[in-house]
C-alpha cells in the first residue's frame, strides 16, 4: 500500500482483526454485485470505500424517477442511464483508486459463468427468483461464497451461502426452484427506503468480512428483519441432503 492508501484506509488498519493484511487482501479482491438498485447501492458503496480493488457492477435496468426514494447510487440528473453506468460514476467520485466495470445487462448463461468464476465473492442484490436462482447455481458451480439479500415493504433478509465450504447449505436448500411462492417485489409492493440501505450494508459488511478473513460471517445462518417493529431473528439453516443444485 502507498502513504495514500494507507492514511484513507487507517480505520480498517486499525482494527486487529483487519489490520495491514486484512486490508491488502481487500485491495487484491474482485466482487460481483448483481443489481445496482436497493440493495446494491449502500453495498457497492461499502465495498469501494472500503477499498475492494475490483468492483463489477452488474444491472440490465435504466434509472427511473422511482427508483430515486432508495437506489442511494443515483441522482436526479441519472434518470434515464442505465444503472450500471450510472453506479461506476458514483463510486468513482467516492474511491477513484477502485476499478469499477459495469455491466449493462441481465446476467445469465455464460457471461454469468464467467463473472462469478473470476469473482471473489458474488452479492445477489438483484429483485427477482430467476436471477437469484441462476446466480445461486452458479455461485455452486464454482464454489464461490454468496451474500443473499431481499427487501420488500418492511421486511428485510440477509444470509451467507460460503459455498467453498462442502457443509455449507446454497440459497436452493433455503427456496428451492420448483417451488410454489409468490413473487413480490417493491414495485407492486412498495418498500420503505431505510429497510434497503440497512439489508445492504450488511450485505457489505458480510463480503468484506469474507474478503479479508475476519470474524464469523451469516454462513449457515438467516438474518430476518422485521424493520417496522425493528426486531431481527436469526434462524439456523442446513444443507439440503436432496437439494436439485447442490447435493451432487
Amino acid at each position: 500500500m502507498n502513504d495514500d492508501q494507507l492514511l484513507r484506509y487507517s480505520r480498517h488498519i486499525l482494527l486487529p482483526e483487519v489490520g495491514i493484511e486484512g486490508q491488502e487482501r481487500l485491495l487484491a479482491a474482485h466482487a460481483l454485485v448483481v443489481g445496482a438498485g436497493g440493495l446494491g447501492s449502500p453495498a457497492s458503496m461499502y465495498l469501494a470505500s472500503g477499498g475492494v480493488g475490483r468492483i463489477t457492477l452488474a444491472d440490465g435496468d435504466s434509472v427511473d424517477l422511482t427508483n430515486l426514494q432508495r437506489q442511494i447510487l443515483h441522482t436526479t440528473a441519472a434518470v434515464g442511464r442505465a444503472k450500471a453506468y450510472s453506479g461506476k460514476d458514483t463510486l468513482a467520485q467516492m474511491n477513484p483508486q477502485v476499478e469499477v466495470i459495469a455491466v449493462s445487462e441481465r446476467l445469465e448463461g455464460e457471461r454469468l459463468e464467467q463473472l462469478v468464476a473470476s469473482a471473489d465473492v458474488v452479492l445477489d442484490c438483484c429483485d427477482n427468483f430467476a436471477t437469484r436462482h441462476a446466480v445461486n447455481r452458479a455461485c455452486v458451480a464454482h464454489r464461490k461464497a454468496l451474500v443473499s439479500g431481499a427487501a420488500v415493504r418492511f421486511d428485510g433478509q440477509v444470509s451467507v451461502y460460503d459455498l467453498r465450504q462442502p457443509e455449507a447449505p446454497c440459497y436452493n436448500c433455503l427456496f428451492p426452484e420448483d417451488m410454489e411462492a409468490e413473487e413480490t417485489r417493491c414495485a407492486v409492493m412498495g418498500v420503505f427506503a431505510p429497510l434497503t440501505g440497512i439489508i445492504g450494508a450488511v450485505q457489505a459488511a458480510e463480503a468484506l468480512k469474507l474478503l479479508a478473513g475476519a470474524g464469523e460471517t451469516l454462513n449457515g445462518r438467516l438474518l430476518l428483519l422485521d424493520c417496522l417493529g425493528m426486531e431481527w431473528r436469526s434462524i439456523k439453516l442446513a444443507k439440503d441432503p436432496s437439494c436439485k443444485v447442490c447435493s451432487a
